[in-house]
């Protein structure tokens, strides 16, 4: 057996009749099956040198953080994070190219293969990096410490990538090297830089993103024309967090961003409950979104693991709103309307138990299956962990 076969695990489930309508939501959401892949997995990048908690760089963890169809066959590409440790270690930080193959009449209906490793590297070549302390005060725009959370390919084949440490968003080519900056509101970044969660938090700040709870999601219309991010969590401006720094907030914004002309609008999206965060958004179609919200327990702990089908229409632009509320919607706003898409953990999926992952993070319509029906590819972050694998969830949607 091949290496690339030992580090593809392929795990299959029975395929379920692809017109059997599930999940107690009102969605026809076929469940076609999953795969698992190792925990002790390498990737392509040939890098073996260890970080500094004596994890090798070539370790294939933490890529079910985002997950975005290039649009061509069956090509996806994954993103991992910041590595190992909550940015104690120097990760390189980097994308996987993969083709995840969906054949619902065959006995293994499931089929995935690491295709490529690109690192991810400054406009002079250096790399972009996890570790927390790889930030210049004085020039923001230069640091290297990077945490990339979501992913989606433009037309032209570049990858827009968001990330929680600015917040930020950039733009690679399909290389892996950069090319520019999308502008960032003031609101949603914070004054004072620092090495530790601590240093970020009240009372060294008291607004913009929360730590480690950036721009966790990002998607982009099948036009090209508007690019969509969200929040994990509600700004410290926006009540996220009471005097001892817990979290209480519920008001997360959504931004969209015009990419042809540069106009924006927020909307206001309110959590199920302040333990509950934002991990992944997805285009639809005009004006309508798939939104990931879950808790942060894994296994038989875990009631929250759900995708939401959230509507624009009629929502309010709250640009013009700097401070919200930590919870209920203020007077003369309309928050986006939500409704249930997806529960992971329904029993019908039989996907819920002990080894049910904490993280679930990537969610990617693919192509159309022969039924008419399209993919729909959600994935977990096992942050690196060496007993835990990472997951892929294949679905079937109308």
């Amino acid at each position: 057996m091949s290496d690339l076969r030992r580090n593809w695990q392929r795990v299959v489930l029975v395929v379920i009749p692809l017109l059997a309508p599930l999940s107690g939501f009102g969605q026809e959401v076929v469940l076609l099956g999953r795969t698992s892949i190792s925990a002790t997995a390498t990737d392509l990048s040939g890098e073996t040198d260890p970080q500094e908690n004596g994890t090798p760089q070539n370790r294939l963890g933490g890529h079910g953080s985002a997950i975005a169809w290039t649009g061509v066959g069956n090509r996806y590409v994954m993103l991992p994070d910041r590595g190992p440790d909550d940015g104690a270690n120097s990760y390189r930080c980097r994308i996987q190219i993969v083709e995840i193959v969906v054949d619902p009449s065959a006995q293994q209906p499931v089929k995935t293969q690491l295709v490529a490793t690109k690192l991810l590297t400054s406009a002079s070549g250096k790399n972009f990096v996890g570790r927390a302390t790889q930030f210049d005060r004085e020039h923001p725009e230069q640091s290297l410490r990077f945490d990339p959370e979501g992913i989606r390919v433009t037309k032209q084949g570049t990858f827009l990538i968001s990330e929680e440490y600015g917040p930020s968003v950039r733009e690679f080519d399909p290389e892996g090297k950069w090319i520019r900056d999308l502008a960032t509101p003031a609101r949603y970044q914070i004054k004072n830089l620092g090495a530790t969660p601590a240093d970020e938090l009240p009372p060294h700040n008291t607004s913009g993103r929360q730590n480690n709870r950036g721009w966790e999601g990002v998607a982009l219309s099948d036009d090209g024309k508007l690019m969509y991010l969200i929040t994990q969590s509600p700004l410290l401006q926006d009540g996220g967090l009471d005097e001892h720094n817990a979290r209480i907030g519920t008001n997360v914004r959504l931004r969209e961003l015009n990419l042809t002309n540069g106009s924006s609008r927020e909307f206001l999206y309110p959590l199920e409950d302040k333990s509950l965060g934002c991990s992944e958004v997805e285009w639809i179609s005009t004006h309508r979104l798939l939104v990931i919200e879950r808790d942060g327990h894994p296994g038989e702990m875990a009631k929250v693991k759900r995708l939401y089908e959230i509507d624009l229409a009629g929502a309010t632009d709250i640009q013009a709103i700097e401070q919200l509320p930590s919870r209920g919607i203020p007077s003369g706003v309309r928050p986006v309307t939500k409704k249930p898409f997806l529960d992971l953990l329904a029993l019908e999926y039989g996907l819920a138990g002990p080894k049910f992952p904490e993280k679930i993070e990537g969610i990617a319509l693919g192509p159309l299956l022969k039924s008419g029906l399209r993919v729909l590819v959600v994935t977990s972050d096992n942050d690196f962990k060496r007993d835990e694998s990472t997951e892929i969830y294949l679905f079937a949607v109308k």
